[in-house]
């Protein structure tokens, strides 16, 4: 063997199997490629909340945390570079206090490719983006992309309860029920989505800011035998 020879330090294959195994309350959080379609037709159709078409879509096609999407600010949505500038989160104290925070990880901060999709729901955002009274400044960040009826900008819980009317208003209407989405679901399913689609794992590990790859590693081990069979055919194909 290669351990034996001294080749490799250390042998790939020596860890517990505990501390690969999926936890399956986790993977279960992304919703189908179906399901996001028929989500997103709904929401693009519906008179009342087609108004958050465009910031839900991009939840979906860019895998940001929604703190990291609340924070984001005009100037850092780069359309010449097709990338989004991520380099802080927006917060929302008990206390009704805005804060500005560091992301989550050192790898948080990061640029995210945009798509030419992505990048037309952000000019649509600008373009009809609300002209408050008073400019909203949170430790040295104005022009936030979303601003609320207080003019002061949007955080998760808004997202959160948006998504939460849209899921009611949607099982109200279909038999087939969509299951529970949440901004995270929204950042779990785009992931999912990358890896189900053959992205190398330290180019997504990059894009979802993840500080430890084995977190991102556990995304590639939620697929099924369609899944595997696809991947075989494109690999004998290619």
């Amino acid at each position: 063997m290669a351990v034996d020879d001294d080749l490799l330090r250390k042998n790939p294959f020596e860890f517990e199997l505990a501390s690969v195994i999926v936890n399956d309350s986790v993977t279960r959080e992304a919703i189908t490629r179906k399901q996001q379609r028929d989500l997103l037709k709904f929401i693009q159709e519906d008179k009342h909340f087609s108004r958050y078409y465009d910031a839900i879509y991009i939840l979906f096609h860019t895998g940001l945390r929604i703190s990291e999407f609340c924070g984001l600010t005009v100037s850092e949505i780069e359309f010449g570079e097709m990338r989004i500038k991520v380099d802080h989160q927006l917060q929302r104290t008990a206390q009704m206090q805005y804060v500005i925070e560091e992301p989550k990880t050192d790898k948080g901060i990061r640029y995210v490719p945009m798509t030419e999709a992505v990048a037309a729901c952000f000019r649509r955002i600008i373009a009809n983006r609300k002209t408050p009274k008073v400019e909203p400044m949170v430790e040295g960040y104005a022009g936030f992309l979303f601003l609320d009826k207080n003019d002061m900008p949007m955080v998760a819980l808004h997202w959160e309860k948006y998504l939460e009317h849209i899921i009611q208003k949607y099982n109200r209407i279909y038999r087939i029920q969509m299951p529970k989405v949440t901004p995270h679901v929204c950042r779990h399913t785009f992931c999912s989505n990358m890896a189900k689609s053959g992205m190398n794992p330290k180019t997504l590990q990059y894009i979802m800011g993840h500080a430890d790859i084995s977190v991102t590693l556990n995304t590639y081990t939620h697929v099924n035998f369609d899944d595997a069979k696809e991947e075989v055919y494109r690999i004998a194909n290619s």
